[in-house]
Parts: C-alpha cells; sequence; structure tokens
C-alpha cells in the first residue's frame, strides 16, 4: 500500500484528490489547519472501506512542519508521493490588496510548498506533484500577486524536475483553471461561477493524467 501526503487537503481539490487517490488503494495521509474538515475527509474516506489518517499542521510554520516529518518518519519511516495543493488568494487591483493579503499568498503557496517539499523530500521515494493553477503559465487581471506566488512555484517545479532526475523522484506540475470549491467564498473576482468545473472532476483528470509526465494541464 502506496502512502500518499495531500496538504490542503480538508476541502476543495486537495479533498477530491485524497479521495481519488484512496480509492486506488493507496493510504493517503491529510495534512491542512482545519480539524473538522480533515475529520470529515477522513471520515468519507474510511467509509468507503479505504485508508486515511491526518495531521492538523500549517505549512507555513517550520515548527508545525517539522513536527509533521517527525510524525511521518515515526508512523511511515518514507511516502511514496507528495501532493502539494495548499494554497490561498486574494484578487484586486494591485493597489487594493493588503500586506496582509500578499503575504498569506507568497508564505502559504510559495513558501509554504517550497518548506514543506524541502522538510520531507529525504522521506519521498517516487513522487511530487505540484498543484499550481495556470495562473502559473500566464498572467491575469486583478491577479498580480497571486500569479506572482504560482509563477515562483512553477520555476521551483521545474528546478526540482532537473535537481532529482538521477533520484528517480518525478515531480510534476499541474495547471488548472479555477473549480467550483470554497477557495471562492467570499470573492466576486469570478461573476459566472456556474462555468466552472467541479473540483471533483478535475481531481479525476488529475488521478488519470498522472502517469510521470512532467505537466498536467487541464483546459
Amino acid at each position: 500500500m502506496k502512502k500518499v501526503l495531500v496538504t490542503g487537503a480538508g476541502s476543495g481539490l486537495g479533498a477530491e484528490l485524497a479521495k481519488c487517490y484512496s480509492e486506488q488503494g493507496d493510504h493517503i495521509i491529510l495534512v491542512g489547519r482545519n480539524e473538522e474538515n480533515l475529520k470529515n475527509v477522513l471520515n468519507h474516506i474510511v467509509e468507503k472501506g479505504f485508508s486515511a489518517e491526518y495531521f492538523v499542521a500549517d505549512i507555513t510554520k517550520k515548527e508545525q512542519v517539522d513536527n509533521l516529518k517527525q510524525s511521518i518518519y515515526k508512523k511511515h519511516s518514507q511516502i511514496d508521493c507528495l501532493i502539494n495543493n495548499a494554497g490561498v488568494g486574494f484578487f484586486g487591483a494591485i493597489e487594493k490588496l493588503t500586506v496582509e493579503q500578499m503575504n498569506a499568498m507568497i508564505d502559504v503557496n510559495v513558501k509554504g510548498t517550497i518548506m514543506v517539499t524541502a522538510t520531507l523530500l529525504p522521506y519521498i521515494r517516487e513522487r511530487i506533484l505540484n498543484i499550481i493553477s495556470t495562473a502559473g503559465l500566464r498572467g491575469k487581471v486583478d491577479e498580480a500577486v497571486y500569479c506572482a506566488s504560482k509563477f515562483a512555484i512553477r520555476g521551483f517545479t521545474e528546478s526540482l524536475q532537473k535537481e532529482l532526475a538521477e533520484n528517480k523522484i518525478r515531480v510534476t506540475s499541474v495547471y488548472m483553471g479555477g473549480m467550483v470549491t470554497p477557495f471562492w467564498e467570499n470573492s466576486t473576482h469570478i461573476k459566472d461561477k456556474s462555468r466552472l468545473k467541479s473540483a471533483k472532476a478535475v481531481a479525476k483528470e488529475i488521478f488519470n493524467n498522472d502517469d510521470g509526465r512532467e505537466e498536467i494541464i487541464i483546459k
């Protein structure tokens, strides 16, 4: 049974990815900040007859990421696949964004992804998937800082692909558009959310295309 760790697994795409991978018999390690949400995903997976556990951790906090590492090492020694999914976004004209909003996007989307990867890398056997978004492929109106954070992870991922090539750890960047998830709650950035794909549908596409390729693009 392979072990797959998913960050931001309490809701949205992270939760759906966790469910998809559990259905192929993988043991899922759910990571997120909201314990109630993690429990709900865990219960869904277990009730279906599959295997999972969860850890509450804020990936922007080094001490909490280190504690996660120690827990993983103590219980499992290693994991087969890391899915870096956690992310936040704030949208609008650049001059209207607060410093707190800018910091949150850089801390979670960039520093959090990098810190989790660097900390857990010695224990990863096979795969890393970085969930990036099409905001990492091209700039968008009212998404300047969000795109900047995603472009950063695109560069990080492409560099990892080269650095880890000899280690036989496959690294995949995943680019997808907006989805119907809690990500858009309290946001008017997308006027017509009915045109968006469901997180479940996107997760299924990612799962079906996860064959070791360097890029997965969901149109």
